[in-house]
């Protein structure tokens, strides 16, 4: 694995678990981990809201081409419920559209509520979001002043508490898919209540595998270059990618992978898979050495038509190169 000079120290290829501050954007993180970086290339996955805080996934030179295998990580949040007010953004950045009394509702009620948004549900994604419409963001058509209609979308809410019961405001925990907006779940529950309701604060305390307690905040980022350590903070991206079965295969099929070629089945000389996990035709895997040392990524396939379990000739389709060329 290649690492980026920085001095006198080393910063692997990984994932770093960075806390966002209130107040700044993802990119802002972003632009101020880079600038601590010098030349490597860094990205991030998972946005956050400017008000919102907790964990950035931070990905640094070619951790920045795992992205699309990070998506799926699910996510716990805490977050405060405000009853009774309904904003424009649905979160307490926004202009108030409606004030309504919440003094009729009991904890039983709310509970009630609540538990009705655990499971599948459908979302209806924020004006004020990322989402494209038309190639147009959609904060784009709402800071114009105009409200299109959006199209549903299936997530899916794991767990969701009830943790306090302050008046009118309410905390949440909840533990929920990739595409969630929080900020929707909110005003879905202020509505089921017959009162409204926004986000009033969110913390991002989990995405994966990376959780806030071991995040580092970005002055803390710095100081870990200082001293060459940042910890649990850190992830290779083998690590980042234990979720995906792993070939091990021999000396000649590395070598085919370090130049991106397909390489046979018969050339693995051992599996590892977390449990559930088959390694079944179009299932993206980890290629490693028998060092040890990740490879690269690539995905089951065949030569020529018929999958492997069909008579096909078995085939690792090499999809990226995690290593330099030797």
């Amino acid at each position: 694995m290649t690492a980026i000079a920085l001095a006198g120290r080393a910063v692997r290829d990984g994932v770093l678990n960075v806390r966002k501050p209130a107040g700044w954007t993802s990119h802002d993180v972003v632009a101020r981990i880079r600038g601590c970086l010098g030349s490597a290339k860094v990205g991030h996955a998972g946005t956050l809201d400017p008000a919102a805080t907790g964990v950035l996934p931070i990905l640094v030179g070619r951790g920045t081409k795992i992205a699309e295998f990070l998506v799926d990580w699910d996510k716990e949040y805490r977050a405060v419920l405000r009853l009774g007010e309904r904003t424009d953004t649905l979160d307490a950045t926004g202009r108030i559209l409606e004030r309504r009394s919440s003094d009729g509702l009991t904890e039983g009620g709310i509970q009630a509520a609540v538990g009705r948004f655990r499971g599948a549900i459908r979302q209806i994604p924020p004006m004020f979001s990322a989402v494209k419409m038309g190639g147009v963001p959609l904060y784009k058509t709402a800071r114009a002043g105009r409200v299109v209609d959006r199209e549903p979308r299936l997530v899916t809410i794991h767990e969701l508490d009830v943790l306090s019961v302050r008046g009118c405001d309410v905390g949440l925990r909840v533990v929920c898919s990739k595409g969630t907006y929080v900020r929707s779940l909110c005003a879905d529950i202020g509505d089921a209540l017959g009162v409204g309701g926004h986000l009033l604060t969110l913390e991002r305390r989990r995405v994966g595998p990376l959780l806030v307690d071991d995040a580092l905040s970005p002055e803390e980022v710095s100081s870990g270059i200082a001293m060459g350590d940042w910890g649990a903070a850190w992830l290779s991206i083998d690590q980042a990618l234990c979720h995906l079965p792993a070939a091990t295969v021999d000396e000649e099929a590395a070598a085919r992978v370090r130049h991106g070629a397909p390489i046979p089945l018969r050339a693995v000389k051992e599996w590892a898979a977390p449990a559930g996990v088959e390694q079944g035709h179009g299932q993206v895997v980890r290629i490693k050495e028998q060092t040890g040392l990740l490879l690269g990524l690539g995905r089951i396939g065949s030569r020529g038509g018929a999958p492997p379990d069909e008579g096909g000739e078995g085939t690792i389709h090499v999809d990226k190169v995690l290593v330099d060329v030797v």
